[in-house]
């Protein structure tokens, strides 16, 4: 599975990386409906799927692998726990949970460093200053990061032991999760 899918670009290529295998199947789901119609417009592959719906809604069957790219960031942080108990008791064992999120720093000092290297990164690619800051107005009350040590937390409570870091840059940090 992969939760928040948006137009299923990275289903779509673990579907075709996985073609002959008879039975791998993948499925996306994201709740927004344009994101899904966009997704099966470019995805034809039998061994794909995908659904609008809620993640939170959503009954996952067991699965090998679960993925989460920046989605798990926007549910309500009371929620949040609750996703992902389920998760981890939708996975066989031995099975794998990518999570990719925005973190915040460890403390103030750190969070303004961060922002202002992932400011900066922003501009030096193109965004103007009204551009970054008009989007961190849209996220203010949206997007709510946990720290690193709280994405840690939650997975373990979840019931996860074996967990590492596979990805950071600045604000960004992906986790990999087995049962």
């Amino acid at each position: 599975y992969e939760l928040g899918c948006s137009t299923g670009t990275l289903t779509s290529q673990l579907g075709s990386r996985h073609a002959n295998k008879k039975d791998a199947s993948f499925h996306g789901v994201d709740i927004e409906l344009n994101m899904i119609a966009e997704a099966n417009t470019k995805c034809s592959l039998d061994n794909v799927s995908f659904s609008c719906e809620d993640i939170l809604q959503f009954e996952m069957e067991q699965a090998d692998l679960i993925l989460s790219y920046c989605t798990i960031q926007f549910i309500r942080p009371k929620s949040r726990q609750w996703l992902v108990d389920r998760i981890y008791q939708s996975m066989n064992w031995g099975g794998a949970f990518i999570l990719y999120e925005k973190v915040r720093a460890c403390d103030a000092r750190f969070q303004d460093i961060m922002t202002g290297m992932y400011n900066e990164y922003k501009l030096n690619k193109g965004y103007t200053p009204d551009e970054i800051m008009g989007k961190s107005k849209s996220l203010k009350g949206i997007l709510e990061p946990f720290s690193t040590q709280g994405n840690l937390d939650m997975l373990k409570r979840a019931g996860f032991v074996d967990l590492t870091t596979v990805m950071k840059y600045v604000c960004f940090e992906g986790f990999l999760a087995i049962k």
